[in-house]
């Protein structure tokens, strides 16, 4: 194994970035899907890009620093504020106060950071310096980004933003918006929509969907400790890799089957086995599931908020462990087809009902299918990134999409489980793929 990367970082103050033109001071209510308890998380992104010879006639940092400037102008929410007002209810001061940024150097190279780049990262908290007081949800900078360049001229952006205020399909739609002012344009293609009120609750409000995420308990014991050591990594799925998961564990009777049901079914299974719980425990799997092509017509494009559910399947550990993959996969398939229109107004409904609850983690795997958001191919002029992507996978594991060091396509899994949980979720991986050995990162 190859010793720790370890490089130094210098940082300048953070200085916030405002909108490039006056814009309105007004109060914006979120949705009652974004405001839900779970969704009150900062979330990282991080971008890798090679030294590109553009970079010497542009300097970077000023082209990206003058095109949040002048996209904050379509996007002006996220120059302002989150507040909280009675019954947890969030809206966003539009303050124009602006985002975070901080510009640093470090002493490392590209080539340095390895051939697969995928989380988890050497010394992130380098890379996006948690500038103090800045964390919370409410009256806190909604964006905080730090650009590093490197000693071979390449740059690494790293993103925190608050998932109150998007999805992952609502802020790709803003970062291309930057893409487009970094390379000339003078508003963007897509013109951002707010209209929360898409996704208010219903007055009277009524739950008419089953939504076992937000049960209020769940008799069992959690088979991960959180004081547990954890083991942190990825794993590198090339195309045909999944066609050969596909083909040798999909039900035929389901028809085709999505890169994201049989990933999730597999590694479900794989990790179910890994934990080795009592065979009468009850396992989930949580998908995050993108609805808005469910709503008829479908959300307008251009909107930026979030609109996605928590959508559970449910199987005792023993059957998850015994059956074929297909059982897995069908439980899967079924979770992703219960989102429906009328299941997100009930998730709004419910969210106004019961104070706006949290999802339960209890035994749960948390899957977040984010293959299609291709956060790789933003360009802000420096071609595409080497990665781009969630940072982290602690609580969610994420199908990100990605490269490997030859330039093949694939999708990057993310997972987090104890140490010794994880030797034998990669025992039980390498056993489904058996002739197409698996590429994993420590």
């Amino acid at each position: 194994m190859a010793p720790p990367l370890v490089f130094n970082v210098h940082r300048c103050e953070p200085e916030l970035i405002i909108p490039a033109k006056p814009t309105p001071h007004d109060l914006k209510p979120l949705s009652d899907i974004d405001d839900q308890d779970g969704l009150r998380v900062q979330l990282p992104l991080i971008y890798f890009y090679p030294y590109h010879p553009s970079m010497q006639i542009l300097d970077p940092l000023q082209v990206l620093k003058q095109a949040l400037a002048e996209a904050l102008v379509f996007y002006y929410p996220f120059a302002g504020r989150i507040r909280e007002l009675p019954d947890r209810k969030l809206v966003v001061e539009c303050t124009g106060e602006g985002i975070l940024f901080i510009e640093a150097y470090a002493d490392v190279s590209l080539d340095q950071f390895g051939d697969m780049l995928r989380p988890p990262f050497p010394c992130f908290e380098e890379l996006l310096f948690d500038v103090p007081g800045t964390t919370g949800i409410v009256n806190c900078p909604l964006l905080l980004i730090q650009v590093t360049r490197l000693k071979c001229g390449g740059i690494i952006i790293a993103i925190r933003f608050n998932h109150t205020m998007s999805d992952a399909t609502g802020f790709l739609q803003f970062l291309s918006a930057v893409a487009e002012m970094a390379q000339g344009a003078r508003a963007p293609s897509i013109s951002p929509i707010w209209e929360r009120h898409l996704l208010t609750a219903r007055k009277p409000p009524r739950v008419t969907c089953i939504h076992h995420e937000y049960d209020d308990s769940v008799n069992t014991e959690d088979k991960i400790s959180l004081a547990e050591v954890k083991d942190h990594r990825s794993f590198f799925f090339l195309r045909n890799q999944i066609s050969v998961l596909r083909r040798r564990y999909a039900p035929p009777h389901l028809g085709h089957c999505s890169s994201f049901e049989i990933l999730a079914a597999c590694l479900w299974r794989c990790r179910t086995i890994a934990l080795q719980p009592n065979p009468d425990e009850e396992m989930r799997i949580i998908c995050i599931v993108n609805a808005r092509n469910s709503f008829n017509p479908p959300m307008p494009k251009g909107y930026y908020g979030n609109c996605i559910a928590y959508s559970v399947a449910k199987a005792r550990a023993g059957d998850l462990s015994r059956n074929p993959i297909g059982y897995a996969v069908e439980l899967v398939r079924k979770a992703k087809e219960n989102v429906t229109e009328e299941y997100m107004r009930s998730v709004a409904d419910l969210m106004v009902l019961k104070g706006r609850p949290r999802y339960t983690m209890v035994n749960s795997f948390l899957v977040s299918g984010v293959a299609r958001v291709r956060f790789d191919e933003v360009d802000f002029g420096w071609g595409r990134a080497v990665y781009g992507g969630p940072a982290k996978g602690y609580v969610a594991s994420f199908h990100i999409a990605s490269r490997n060091e030859k330039g093949e396509d694939g999708i990057v899994v993310t997972l987090c489980l104890p140490n010794l949980a994880m030797e034998r979720f990669v025992k039980e991986l390498d056993h489904l793929l058996r002739d197409h050995p698996l590429l994993c990162a420590l």
